[in-house]
């Protein structure tokens, strides 16, 4: 008994870069890539993201403000807006290409080749939107290292930490590049259950095989 089959594989594929993609989406608009605690004031806590920056205190909770200006973010925040909304839009085309080339699924029937096509498509796709996932986080994660060991700033001056988003960010990229791959691999199962079906069809009637076949089903009908 098959366990895993192309069909399943597909549908793995399928579910696990629609989890990483909605990760990666939830990480692109999170004001938590980096996050700021000042000893001299322990009520104020700061978060900063692509799009926002927010403080929190006890007494007013947490308040966000954006960017007053995009030219004047740092070159890291800009570089990384970029790519992740790249992400955002070859993860969504993936998904959407993915999806009538299940099998299954009413569309493109009896037409292997689209389906085919379409799998090596979202494939290529997903594997584009986990690298730009993965590229503007290690960025912003390189940059921020960079800072928090400059010996030019005052000890007593806070610097920005790793914020939970970055992770969750790795975590998505990583996930979408894992979709991509088993796009490919349920490419590969299939060729092999179409070779398979296509020896099985040009085998002679009288070969051993058959005759050994059409023998065993026939005991299993008497049976």
């Amino acid at each position: 008994m098959v366990f895993l089959t192309t069909k399943m594989m597909q549908r793995t594929a399928f579910f696990v870069t629609f989890g990483s993609f909605v990760t990666s989406l939830v990480t692109t608009f999170l004001p938590l890539w980096k996050t700021m605690n000042s000893e001299l004031n322990e009520v104020e806590n700061w978060f900063s993201g692509l799009w926002l920056t927010c403080l929190y205190t006890d007494e007013r909770g947490i308040q966000c403000k954006a960017y007053d200006s995009i030219l004047g973010l740092p070159m890291d925040l800009q570089i990384s807006r970029v790519l992740m909304l790249i992400s955002i839009g070859t993860g969504a085309f993936a998904l959407l290409a993915a999806f009538p080339g299940l099998d299954g699924v009413g569309m493109f029937v009896g037409q292997p080749a689209v389906k085919r096509g379409l799998h090596i498509f979202s494939g290529v796709l997903t594997w584009v939107s986990g690298l730009t996932t993965l590229a503007p986080v290690s960025i912003v994660a390189y940059t921020t290292v960079v800072e928090f060991w400059d010996e030019g700033f005052p000890d007593a001056m806070p610097r920005w930490e790793y914020g939970e988003a970055m992770f969750s960010g790795w975590f998505g990229g990583l996930g979408l590049v894992i979709g991509g791959t088993l796009f490919f691999v349920a490419v590969c199962m299939g060729d092999y259950d179409l070779r398979l079906a296509g020896d099985y069809d040009l085998r002679p009637p009288n070969s051993p095989q058959e005759k050994h076949r059409s023998k065993h089903y026939m005991k299993t009908v008497v049976l």
